[in-house]
């Protein structure tokens, strides 16, 4: 019991050192992602520790303090998405229907073959906009049909995961579809014209991840989220940036892009919102994204029932406020913070 104990403790305090070190290596990186489940089980093993203890007399004091400042430091990252923490985004007390916009983002697996659950979702929530990614040839067939209540759309199915369409019902303005760091990995960018007549930029991302079977760095992953930062940052009008980011809230490049942008997080204050994974409640992971600048008060957000994907669909309804900037002050990178940019994003391209 007392080896088991030992070598479990040391696992997981290395899993919490290691993405300390700003490498990009996946093996590194991934470890951004279980932060819950480490906190969890280092919670365990600590009560373990003790019980132990008291039994046998064991105590090893300097495993008591890893275990017992992991827990402190996991917490600590993870501690923005909890109900404790303030609120980013402030709650809409009167949104107004013109200038009000809600989206739909669904990552939607592209060998899932069940296109009806989605459509009924879509249909339920009935948003202004909706974003699907992972659409191949099959899946651009199945959701033709939503062009009656959508008649405007950018479309690019690709059979190598990455594929992606935007559905809208408001005008949509210049939308492209641009490869911002990989020559088979899009994104979409686009103007859409609210009711009240305001205009919103609108970038729609699926980076690819750091992942053996992907890519054994998240350099392009990193790269691609702040170069879409910098671009967005003068807020000329307002801005959503939406997708499958394939990073978690709590990461460090999630901040990173955060400060860069000056974008708000909707969820901080409010609520891990894990979207995947949807068939195993025990390895769930916020990895689809909603960024906004602060235009804009929250009137809604939450995930939806699964549509046979490994990811649940996020709906957001944001309210155009002209004096929400007053109460949401924008975010400010530092000077670190710009090289540390600066660094990616030439290492990538």
């Amino acid at each position: 019991m007392k080896i088991a104990l030992i070598v479990v403790s040391w696992l997981l305090i290395t899993a919490t050192v290691l993405p300390l070190v700003r490498k990009d290596a996946w093996w590194i990186r991934v470890l951004d992602f279980p932060r819950i489940q480490i906190t969890v089980l280092t919670a365990i093993v600590l009560i373990a520790f003790w019980l132990v203890g008291s039994n046998t007399g064991f105590i090893d004091p300097l495993l008591l303090t890893g275990l017992t400042l992991s827990l402190l430091y996991q917490s600590y990252m993870m501690y923005p998405y909890t109900v404790l923490a303030r609120k980013q985004v402030q709650q809409s007390e009167n949104p107004q229907p013109d200038a009000s916009i809600s989206l739909l983002c669904s990552n939607v697996l592209m060998s899932n073959r069940d296109a009806d659950r989605l459509k009924n979702t879509i249909r339920a929530a009935n948003p202004d906009i909706v974003l699907t990614l992972e659409t191949d040839a099959w899946w651009h067939a199945q959701l033709q049909e939503l062009a009656q209540t959508y008649p405007y759309a950018v479309y690019q199915p690709q059979a190598n995961f990455y594929g992606m369409m935007l559905f809208s019902r408001l005008e949509l303005i210049d939308p492209q579809v641009a490869f911002l760091v990989q020559d088979d990995v899009p994104s979409i960018q686009a103007k859409v014209r609210l009711p009240s007549g305001q205009i919103v930029a609108l970038h729609c991302l699926h980076p690819r991840p750091p992942h053996p079977d992907e890519t054994q760095q998240s350099t392009e992953r990193d790269a691609e989220l702040l170069i879409v930062g910098r671009a967005v940052k003068p807020k000329e009008i307002p801005v959503i940036v939406l997708g499958d980011l394939n990073d978690v809230a709590w990461s460090r490049t999630n901040y990173l892009f955060q400060d860069i942008s000056g974008l708000l997080d909707p969820r901080i204050g409010r609520g891990f919102y894990n979207t995947f994974h949807a068939t195993y409640p025990w390895l769930r992971f916020p990895l689809d994204h909603f960024f906004h600048s602060n235009h804009f008060h929250l009137v809604t957000l939450k995930c939806l029932p699964s549509v046979g994907s490994d990811h649940f669909p996020v709906f957001i309804r944001l309210s155009y406020e002209p004096d929400a900037e007053l109460a949401q002050p924008e975010l400010q990178a530092s000077a670190a913070d710009q090289q540390e940019a600066d660094e990616k994003i030439a290492k990538a391209t």
